[in-house]
């Protein structure tokens, strides 16, 4: 059990670098923090990701009066192993596009078409697209099968660096080479392979072999505050998650919660007491942290529209900012529909963005700059809509990212998308996430401990559904791009 000076560490072992954050296991109150980079690229040698570890958790002061570690990670990487526990090949990371041949091979086989799409979403929960893990293992089947044949066991990059920290030991044994046995997960990082099923609770088995060509170790899939052993050093570890899962849980979101980000895309998750089955792919069935689900949607346009608007604009983000806030909700009828990069939630690569409505009376920097933070937030919406059509009714939306950092984006977001929205202080969600769930297994019992997230700021307004309704008029007439 955690007492008032009980420390836990939480990780966040990201694309991009992997931050550490010490915090006290009853309050949350953060102690310390570290981080360290990651090199860059869609391939990477795990080994990477450990000294990185290695690094931030020396800035972050160590884990010698630590009683507690968990590991968030980025979701979907291909980590192969041999029978010796040795890495088979750098791992293929989320947005390595490499196996996109690879998933329509995988839909047709089941299939194909609507068919084979739905098929998937029966199984797992998920239509492969490139970034799922199942969709890289097909992929190094035909593209390396040395390497296919060496591979004895599968894991994800969290999952690997917990059983990295543990000294790879089942069930505590200190003698003998590392154990694939000792391979752990849980269920919001294992629903995002393609081949564990969030509804079911169980591996697919099949699946991995239809993508590997032969059956392979996979981690075996543990609770919500199941300790995953002991870390070197003593530390209990939590059995960890997949970062979208780990933000949610350091977020304290609850059934009927969104989790949005505003990122250079954007993305969308809902808890949810229930899974999501979805033929058309454009939601994924992903488990959470919790015991619960956690329906999620990508949107490709997010921060970007901004950033292009300023820059069309020639003013920078708070000038951007200050002059949508000064024009009426609607814009007076001017709509940009945001589709600078195509757009996967509606599934259009080939859109292109739009400006509708231009007037004399609409044809300034006020009205263009409400049109652009305005068509950001429906696009967005769109997302929700998708999240929320598997029955889960949206109660309140967390508002994250470098998008939350807008003015404008954060108080006009409650009346375009209909509820509340939260906005907490900027912060690592994912390692705070990871704290928590290790906070939780040094605690047990059934839920989370409650920690308190000062700085949070709600924004209330009235809805303004024309806003939506006028968006949704122009939405369709977008182009599309010539190749």
């Amino acid at each position: 059990m955690a007492g008032s000076g009980t420390l836990v560490a939480g990780v966040d072992s990201s694309t991009q670098a992997c931050k550490v954050v010490v915090r006290k296991a009853e309050t949350g109150r953060l102690v310390r923090e570290g981080r360290a980079p990651h090199p860059p690229g869609t391939e990477v040698d795990p080994a990477a990701w450990e000294a990185a570890l290695q690094r931030a958790l020396t800035e972050a002061g160590g884990l010698d009066d630590v009683a507690g570690i968990a590991v968030g990670g980025q979701q979907h990487g291909m980590v192969c192993l041999d029978r010796d526990g040795e890495v088979v090949r750098p791992a293929l990371l989320w947005n390595d596009t490499r196996s996109a041949g690879a998933a329509t091979d995988l839909i047709a086989e089941l299939g194909g078409g609507d068919a084979g799409r739905k098929a998937w979403a029966d199984a797992v929960g998920l239509v492969p697209v490139a970034s799922f893990t199942v969709t890289k293992l097909r992929w190094l089947a035909e593209h390396e099968p040395a390497n296919a044949d060496r591979t004895a066991a599968v894991c994800l990059p969290h999952d690997w660096l917990t059983w990295r920290l543990s000294g790879g030991r089942s069930g505590g044994s200190v003698s003998g080479r590392r154990s694939l046995d000792a391979l752990v997960t849980d269920r919001g990082d294992a629903s995002g392979t393609g081949y564990w099923s969030a509804a079911s609770g169980e591996y697919r088995l099949d699946l991995l072999e239809r993508a590997l060509g032969r059956t392979a170790v996979v981690p075996r899939v543990l609770g919500p505050a199941e300790q995953a052993g002991t870390a070197i050093g003593g530390a209990a570890l939590g059995p960890g998650t997949g970062d979208n899962a780990a933000a949610a849980l350091g977020l304290a979101a609850e059934p009927g919660d969104v989790v949005l980000s505003i990122g250079t895309s954007g993305v969308a998750s809902i808890v949810s007491t229930s899974p999501a089955v979805d033929p058309s792919g454009t939601v994924a069935g992903f488990a959470d942290a919790t015991g619960n689900f956690l329906p999620l949607v990508a949107m490709l346009n997010a921060a970007q529209v901004l950033d292009a608007t300023a820059r069309l604009l020639g003013v920078d983000h708070a000038t951007l900012s200050r002059l949508a806030l000064s024009a009426p909700a609607g814009a007076g009828g001017l709509v940009l529909v945001p589709y600078l990069e195509g757009e996967r939630t509606p599934d259009r690569p080939d859109a292109t963005g739009a400006v509708h409505g231009l007037t004399q009376a609409t044809a300034d920097p006020a009205h263009l700059a409400r049109a652009a933070v305005e068509g950001l937030l429906c696009g967005l919406a769109d997302g929700l809509d998708a999240i929320a059509s598997g029955g889960t009714p949206v109660r309140r939306v967390f508002l994250v990212g470098g998008g939350a950092q807008s003015e404008a984006v954060r108080r006009i977001a409650p009346a375009v998308l209909g509820v509340p929205v939260l906005v907490p202080p900027a912060g690592e969600y994912v390692a705070d996430g990871a704290a928590r769930q290790a906070a939780w297994v040094l605690a047990g019992g059934p839920t989370a401990p409650e920690w308190a997230r000062p700085g949070t700021v709600r924004h209330e307004a009235d809805p303004v559904p024309h806003v939506r309704e006028r968006y949704a008029e122009v939405r369709d007439l977008t182009a599309r791009r010539k190749h």
